[in-house]
């Protein structure tokens, strides 16, 4: 993926990370090549190559065109160069002599029919270039839905406008050969431009269309890799893997391509086995092949009847097949005991310097809180629900003849119940103690005024020193 800073300054040149337009990662260029001829220096009697490559499509297609202008260009210029019955404009993606091997590689000869360089990109070119570019996902669209109104069994991958917006090309896949003549006339009508229609295979469809791999990274064909080799089931089996096509496919739905990358080393690994022991014979029976260990030189076998496994040594196998060969079945097959558990971890000797740490400190202010957390739970719990516990308790000592009185009182005392938690308050139970006086006098809360009358003095005032004794009893 390319960085945020990368971009084309004035006059087309690279901008940004300051790199001549290529990261050292090949992540600025799709399918992007180091040039590592670069640092080179040529003799005084040879020239510079004069052709350069171009890529366009930020590097989906490439492209070898003759640098007639004789100017110096660097990778990640925007140059215009030739195109049909127009112009168009691509990136310098490779320079130098490299390019002779580039083109030997694609089969590309060195004639005078090659396209030019017509110039550095302009302001103008690139602007019209972005505006044609922007037509391409619209494009895309409609081709597609064209060609399903026509029935047509095919699948448009993209769509690739030129810059001067005079020709497209409609990449597609499709199984079977497929007759577009008509096709052609209805995208000439539509977007009126000069139509291409080129096929491509399920890969190079994935290399365009870009994605992450099961691996966790970008997909090979469309950073890198650039040649499609084919790829079999029977190099999933050298490297021991499961049939599994699911698991084996990428994303083109196709054979994974990096199943290639280590098929060279399973095979010179696979030599030392012996190639005619795919069942061996003993007394228990015909023992059958079941997978090949190069790591650990194993051979594993199992009888047909069982799912238990033996691993054999390479030299125990050869054995056993000499004997078959003079008609001689072994009695056992002397397998290898192979521990499955992760190897011991070495001591190194670790000591400890610093030595024990006391959080004493720390321990202690947490006890603190703790005890304050408690404190202040108890008070507010006294403040509440510790009054209306006292006074039904004391009421049935002082006064016996009221126990009458109290079993018709089981419907007043609903009430109080919510209004007692308040009595903590002082201020606030003058009104509320006077109302159940006056309306009901039979109630329970008569034991109250009498202790106020006896006292004398100020009527208001006794009742706000009277309510912390409670508190006392409940302390003691």
């Amino acid at each position: 993926m390319a960085c945020a800073g990368c971009g084309t300054g004035a006059e087309g040149k690279p901008s940004g990370c300051k790199s001549n337009g290529g990261c050292s990662s090949g992540g600025c260029n799709r399918l992007n090549v180091f040039d590592w001829l670069a640092n080179i220096p040529l003799s005084d009697s040879l020239a510079p190559f004069d052709i350069i490559e171009v890529s366009f499509n930020n590097g989906s297609r490439k492209d070898f065109f003759r640098n007639v202008t004789k100017q110096f260009l660097d990778k990640g210029e925007m140059v215009t160069v030739e195109g049909v019955s127009g112009f168009d404009v691509g990136q310098v993606s490779l320079t130098g002599e490299l390019v002779k091997l580039q083109m030997k590689k694609r089969r590309i000869e060195d004639t005078p029919e090659v396209k030019k360089v017509l110039r550095r990109a302009s302001n103008e070119d690139l602007h019209r270039m972005g505006e044609n570019k922007t037509r391409e996902k619209e494009a895309l669209i409609k081709a597609r839905a064209i060609a399903r109104s026509i029935g047509l069994e095919m699948k448009l991958t993209e769509v690739e406008i030129q810059a001067d917006g005079r020709k497209a090309t409609f990449f597609y896949t499709a199984d079977d050969r497929v007759d577009f003549r008509e096709l052609i006339k209805l995208y000439a009508g539509e977007f009126r431009v000069k139509v291409e229609m080129r096929q491509i295979g399920a890969r190079q469809e994935a290399g365009k269309v870009g994605g992450i791999g099961s691996c966790g990274r970008e997909l090979c064909c469309s950073t890198w890799l650039s040649d499609f080799k084919s790829v079999n089931t029977t190099a999933a089996r050298y490297q021991n893997l499961s049939i599994n096509q699911a698991k084996l496919s990428g994303q083109c739905g196709r054979l994974k391509c990096c199943l290639n990358y280590e098929l060279d080393t399973y095979l010179d690994a696979l030599k030392d086995f012996p190639e005619d022991a795919d069942s061996i014979e003993t007394a228990n029976g015909v023992a059958t092949l079941q997978k090949r260990d190069i790591f650990k030189n194993l051979m594993w076998y199992a009888y047909g009847d069982s799912n238990k496994q033996y691993p054999l040594t390479i030299s125990r196998v050869k054995e056993i097949r000499h004997l078959n060969k003079q008609n001689i079945r072994p009695e056992d097959l002397k397998p290898v005991e192979v521990v499955a558990g992760k190897p011991k971890e070495t001591d190194l000797g670790f000591a400890d310097v610093v030595g024990q740490i006391s959080l004493r400190s720390l321990e202690k202010t947490a006890q603190k809180r703790k005890h304050k957390d408690k404190e202040k739970q108890k008070h507010k719990q006294q403040q509440q629900g510790g009054k209306p516990a006292e006074q039904p308790a004391q009421q049935p000592k002082p006064k016996q003849q009221a126990q009458p009185q109290q079993q018709q009182q089981p419907k007043p005392k609903q009430p109080q119940q919510p209004g007692k938690p308040q009595q903590g308050k002082p201020q606030q139970q003058q009104p509320k103690q006077q109302q159940p006086q006056q309306q009901g006098k039979p109630q329970g809360p008569k034991p109250q005024p009498k202790p106020q009358q006896q006292g004398g003095g100020g009527g208001q005032q006794q009742p706000q020193n009277r309510p912390p004794k409670p508190k006392q009893k409940q302390q003691k």
